[in-house]
């Protein structure tokens, strides 16, 4: 079990490793769009521009980080006014959290303050904003399989998941933990729930959605219960927290999105999610040795000298 401490540790070194192979300075912040085929992306320094491949680059990046971004089939309902009457949101922290970005963005208010039906569509734009909607519901809600999660017990105000997490009313989100009864699941909905969280992972750590160490790990685990208790395929679950993944951590799935198509040969899309997802690709050990493999094969991506990605915790 990890300290927060620990794991700032470990993230600062994973930053290192990143800004040496990381392919593309995509980090998804309120009003920052992928790049185009026109612009290799933000805080990026071609170095060797005369010898790259574009074709494959840009084409990988238009499949991995599509301009329209990727409509899912998962509906908040009523959870995050939930949340917000609940105080695990405080409207006035989030507030203050988007006050230097000219305010909550509009959708992002309706969703906090309605019950939305509209199924989520997440893009380079919202993709950050979501994060914030999605990473309480894991956190809070209520289940039994929490009761064994990594994170129970002594420790649990001490990891970026919820001491991270300072947009509640609790000083500490480690008080909201495993709370309440926010997306209700029955006993074999429960178990489909940990079967597919224990096999996803996030290239920030060595941990499955179940150890929801970061935000983003309540994220996806949120997504994994929402998806099972509306009835979507475990298929529809996982590609979704593909798609999130894909916008979460844009330079690690562009380089999975390379490998892909020139070493296995296969486009984006017809690649199986729950096999990216899984520890081989998706967990930070897995994922560096993709980026080893890329870095090896000449003229794939263009050379650069700066990066940077997605951070866990508030």
């Amino acid at each position: 079990m990890e300290s927060k401490q620990q794991w700032l540790w470990r993230l600062y070194a994973a930053g290192i490793l990143l800004a040496l192979v990381s392919l593309a300075f995509l980090s998804p912040h309120p009003g920052t769009a992928a790049p185009t085929s026109k612009d290799a992306g933000a805080g990026v320094v071609i170095t060797d521009a005369s010898s790259t491949d574009y074709t494959i680059y840009n084409g990988v990046i238009a499949e991995v980080l599509p301009k329209d971004g990727f409509q899912t089939k998962i509906v908040l309902g009523t959870v995050v006014p939930q949340l917000v009457t609940d105080g695990i949101i405080d409207m006035s922290k989030m507030q203050t959290l988007y006050k230097s970005h000219g305010g909550i963005p509009a959708n992002t208010m309706q969703l906090l303050t309605q019950p939305s039906n509209t199924p989520l569509l997440v893009n380079a734009d919202n993709a950050s904003q979501l994060v914030n909607l999605l990473w309480p519901i894991g956190l809070s809600n209520k289940t039994v399989i929490n009761e064994k999660s990594p994170i129970a017990g002594k420790d649990v105000n001490n990891f970026a998941s919820t001491g991270g997490w300072t947009l509640g009313k609790e000083a500490n989100g480690g008080a909201y933990f495993n709370s309440s009864p926010l997306v209700p699941l029955t006993a074999s909905q429960e178990a489909r729930v940990l079967q597919i969280a224990e096999n996803t992972y996030r290239p920030c750590c060595d941990n499955s959605t179940f150890f929801q160490d970061c935000n983003h790990g309540s994220a996806a685990l949120a997504l994994v219960e929402l998806g099972v208790a509306q009835g979507l395929s475990d298929a529809d679950i996982y590609r979704t927290i593909l798609d999130f993944n894909s916008f979460w951590f844009p330079q690690n799935y562009i380089q999975l999105g390379l490998y892909f198509k020139a070493v296995k040969h296969m486009d984006w899309k017809d690649v199986d999610p729950k096999v990216v997802l899984g520890k081989d690709y998706s967990s930070a050990t897995g994922n560096y040795k993709i980026q080893a493999e890329v870095a090896k094969i000449p003229n794939l991506v263009p050379l650069q000298t700066s990066a940077g990605g997605a951070k866990c915790g508030a």
